[in-house]
């Protein structure tokens, strides 16, 4: 059986091992899109917009592209500029409930299907020290709201509602669902 072919609109490695731990084969075209939000741009349109106008930025019969943030109240908070950035956002998420959405884009077929996914997080209340080891780490760096739930951070996580894959940066089962409805095979179903 002959593995669908997709191309991700993403450098991500974390969407990119999620697919392929599926079976998808990808072509891997990072899109250059401006991720800055617009002034007054709800956080739900927001990732929707940039993870749409990364799947139109990139050539392919079926382009996959996705694009995560952190929400705190309407706050977006993105992925760190620096260090201290890191250290201010897990001092605002430190015992706090907050969104985590997912815009989902699948440009195939001829149309473009799309899909916002959200889920609920609460840290632990983070004392300085555990702030100060995390962001030494260095995993904090590229991760919208300067945290990884799949990595050390998961110590940190005392609730999740909804999708565990949308918090890591792609929400599975919409996923699969856009890429279906755009008439990619999916890896069991064959070509």
């Amino acid at each position: 059986m002959t593995s669908p072919h997709l191309t991700l609109a993403s450098a991500s490695p974390r969407r990119r091992e999620l697919l392929e731990q599926l079976g998808f084969v990808l072509r891997i075209r990072p899109a250059q899109t401006d991720e800055s939000p617009l002034p007054g741009e709800p956080p739900r349109d927001y990732v929707l917009r940039v993870a749409s106008e990364k799947a139109r930025a990139v050539a392919g019969d079926a382009v996959l592209a996705a694009d995560t943030a952190v929400v705190l109240g309407s706050t977006i908070l993105g992925k760190p500029r620096d260090a201290a950035d890191a250290r201010r956002m897990l001092r605002a998420l430190s015992g706090v409930r907050h969104q985590v959405l997912t815009g989902v884009c699948v440009r195939g077929g001829g149309a473009e299907r799309t899909a916002v996914v959200a889920a609920e997080v609460q840290l632990d209340p983070l004392s300085d020290a555990q702030i100060d080891w995390y962001v030494a780490t260095g995993e904090p760096l590229d991760k919208a709201g300067a945290y990884a739930i799949q990595g050390l951070a998961g110590a940190f996580v005392r609730e999740l509602r909804g999708s565990v894959s949308n918090v890591v940066g792609l929400p599975l089962a919409e996923t699969l669902e856009l890429l279906r409805s755009a008439g990619v095979p999916l890896p069991w179903e064959g070509r």
